[in-house]
């Protein structure tokens, strides 16, 4: 009989506490923490996994040890982004990957080019890489934080969520994690396996730990969890409820405030970043052509400062640009971003691909096929002006009479020496070469908006009933609170709320509970019906997997805990909003700069630049062919040798044509981490948008300024006499 009675009070102690009777179910639920080496290989970036294997592979090649104060620093790094990698790992990289770079790659590039700027062009990359890969545990550490940051105030409402109706910290952070998604949702599982795993001896030692690691960077997040901590000790429960509250408004109103600081702080930065990385570079192409004229002679042709303007401006200026960008957002404070959905509801990743309906069945096509095969076009058509060269006879190309007018598709000469042809110089090549340039941008952006504008088109639409979704929880809680039972509360602000999106998941679940007579649980979460189903969003979910367990309770605490929930997404929605008004004219000019000023200055910059080359070259071939007198014959050779062979404008397009696809590109990703923090979904969406924007303006404006401006200069020059 007191078996019994100690069973009746076990369970009853086990549901209190973990919403479930059965103690072997919940010894399950806990042993889950104990796979965090699973969770951590399976959620652990790539290119991270692949930093440690090249980190182990160098240290048993090459034995190196760092001084103990940087043996302590990289340490700290590796912990805070979970690698398993020694310090002495890194050190040993940052000395052989770049020696290995030096080596191979000056040798390859003086056997290719018998020039010793790429000997010591490769010695400072090597440099560079070198400090880099010492500095790699900083960067990943600081891209870990942003990421996590991003999640701290969901984090924050999740745990208070829980704790606003179960004073249990171990539940609270579980409940986290489970809403959560990496990297924070992966610290905050090792917090709880260092528990498991009795590397510390109790859950607040282990959450202490790992807080002392974000002392640096987000004290309000420390402050909150320990008014968290704080609350289990207080014997009043509107005292104990008073600190959980107070943990969410210290996190909404410290980010508000850093937030307010990094934005005042931005300015500069940006403005730089802007002229150093897009405008100048840019406008100094504008006097290249009379530059390069000058420059070459019998050693330095127009391929070898092609090369150089190529490794300058595609290579080096990108990566420098990036480098800073990404320096500048690791200052970014903690913020309140999205995730992909589809990481976290794995039936949506379908919706990644282009979907074709026939009939009743699906056709799923990899966007990857449909962005290659147009970028692989255009770019063909593009660069075949100069692969012709290849495949046909100097004479046949020198014979090459004009289409029209000045137009040749071609338009290939001799050199000054008459010992190699070059070019080409045709305006049908330069106009072709727009082509290539559409089709790495198009192509690219083509791929990245395929592949995230459906799935982004579903959390557009989840949003708007997670903007909705607090009005909604007041109702409910407000029909739970008055003794109605909470079937008929979902149909009674189902139809309160007709219209909206919010109307429509209560009418959701209302139907799956009258019409297929499922409980409130399975008419929320069944995997097949539910109405999560619809509407897939781990704020909606959260908060009602809070409403199944504080029902328990029964409707008073449930009712109370519904209208506290509501007025947290309610604070966390506002303070976003406000997050976003203060980023609002950086990231407007931003964004202009991307989608209108970049491309246009560079097509302007383009058409001049042809323009200058049409000139050097039509006075190049009207000097070289003076011949009606000795002393203008002296005269003419005299300024011909003061000009050297052209750089074709075919080359110059396709180097600044790339430049500012590169350009986008980066340009993309920092306004959408200033924006949205480490938001990937976004990002990958706004890529696509902006390259094919960008790109299509780019070229269209290129195209007709060639155009026009290689027609005027002909007509003029075509009538000048020498005489």
């Amino acid at each position: 009989m007191s078996g019994d009675i100690v069973e009746k009070y076990k369970e009853r102690i086990y549901e209190e506490l973990y919403g479930e009777k059965d103690e072997k179910v919940v010894k399950e639920k806990k042993f889950s923490t104990q796979e965090y080496k699973d969770f951590r290989k399976e959620f652990l970036p790539k290119h991270l996994n692949f930093y440690e294997k090249a980190c182990n592979l160098a240290e048993t090649a090459m034995k190196l040890k760092p001084s103990e104060k940087d043996e302590a620093e990289i340490k700290e790094y590796l912990s805070i982004c979970h690698l398993e990698v020694t310090p002495g790992g890194v050190i040993a990289l940052s000395y052989l990957a770049p020696l290995l770079l030096i080596l191979f790659g000056s040798l390859i590039s003086y056997a290719l080019f018998q020039r010793m700027f790429f000997v010591f062009y490769f010695l400072l990359v090597g440099a560079l890489i070198g400090f880099l890969l010492r500095k790699t545990p900083q960067f990943l550490a600081n891209n870990w934080r942003l990421k996590a940051s991003n999640q701290m105030v969901q984090s924050i409402f999740y745990v208070v969520t829980y704790m606003r109706h179960t004073s249990n910290l171990e539940n609270a952070l579980a409940f986290a994690t489970e809403h959560l998604s990496p990297p924070l949702s992966l610290d905050l599982k090792k917090v709880l396996w260092d528990v498991e795993s009795s590397t510390y001896d109790s859950l607040k030692n282990s959450l202490d730990a790992y807080l002392e690691t974000w002392r640096k960077w987000n004290v309000e997040f420390i402050e909150a969890f320990h008014l968290i901590e704080s609350s289990l000790y207080e014997p009043s429960e509107d005292r104990r409820l008073s600190l959980v509250e107070k943990a969410l408004d210290v996190m909404l109103t410290e980010t508000y405030e850093k937030m307010l600081h990094f934005t005042h702080e931005l300015k500069s930065p940006i403005t730089a970043l802007h002229m150093l990385g897009v405008i100048l570079p840019i406008l100094g192409l504008v006097i290249l052509p009379m530059v390069t004229s000058f420059l070459t002679n019998d050693t330095t042709t127009p391929g070898i400062i092609v090369v150089y303007l190529a490794l300058m401006y595609n290579i080096t200026l990108p990566i420098v640009v990036y480098i800073f960008g990404r320096i500048i957002l690791t200052k970014r404070p903690t913020g309140y971003g999205d995730t992909d959905i589809s990481n976290e509801f794995p039936e949506l990743k379908k919706f990644k691909n282009v979907i074709v309906k026939l009939g009743d069945k699906e056709i799923k096509i990899n966007p990857i096929f449909i962005a290659v095969s147009v970028g692989l076009i255009l770019f063909a058509i593009g660069i075949w002006p100069f692969a012709y060269k290849f495949f046909t006879p100097d004479s046949v190309l020198l014979a090459e009479k004009p289409i029209y007018g000045i137009f040749k598709l071609y338009g290939y000469v001799e050199n000054l020496n008459h010992t190699k042809l070059l070019g080409p110089y045709g305006l049908g090549a330069t106009l072709l070469s727009v082509l290539a340039t559409a089709g790495l941008g198009l192509g690219a952006g083509i791929y990245y908006k395929l592949r995230s504008k459906n799935v982004i088109e579903i959390r557009d639409k989840t949003k708007q009933l997670e903007n909705e979704f607090a009005s909604g929880l007041f109702q409910l809680g407000n029909r739970i609170g008055d003794g109605i039972p909470t079937e008929i509360a979902f149909q009674n602000v189902s139809e309160i709320m007709v219209d909206t999106k919010s109307g429509e998941f209560f009418r959701l679940v209302a139907n799956n509970i009258s019409n297929l007579g499922m409980s409130v649980k399975d008419a929320i979460f069944n995997p097949k019906n539910g109405a999560l189903v619809y509407f897939p969003s781990n704020l909606i979910k959260s908060s009602m997997k809070v409403l199944i367990e504080s029902s328990r309770k029964g409707p008073q605490i449930c009712s109370r805990t519904v209208l506290t929930v509501a007025e947290y997404i309610k604070e966390i929605h506002r303070v976003n909003e406000r997050l976003k008004d203060l980023m609002a004219e950086i990231v407007s000019s931003m964004k202009q700069q991307i989608s209108f000023m970049a491309p246009v200055i560079s097509g302007v910059v383009i058409g001049i630049t042809s323009m200058l080359v049409t000139i050097l070259t039509i006075l190049r071939q009207k000097i070289s062919t003076l011949n009606t007198s000795t002393a203008v014959a002296d005269s003419g050779m005299g300024l011909l040798s003061m000009f050297g062979d052209s750089v074709p404008a075919y080359f110059f397009q396709l180097i600044v044509g790339f430049y500012v696809v590169e350009i986008v590109f980066v340009l993309t990703v920092m306004v959408n981490g200033i924006e949205n923090g480490s938001d990937k979904l976004s990002e990958n969406y706004l890529k696509g948008i902006n390259l094919v924007k960008s790109t299509t303006i780019y070229c269209i404006i290129t195209f007709i300024l060639i155009m026009l401006f290689n027609i005027i200069t002909s007509s003029v020059l075509s009538n000048l006499k020498f005489s």
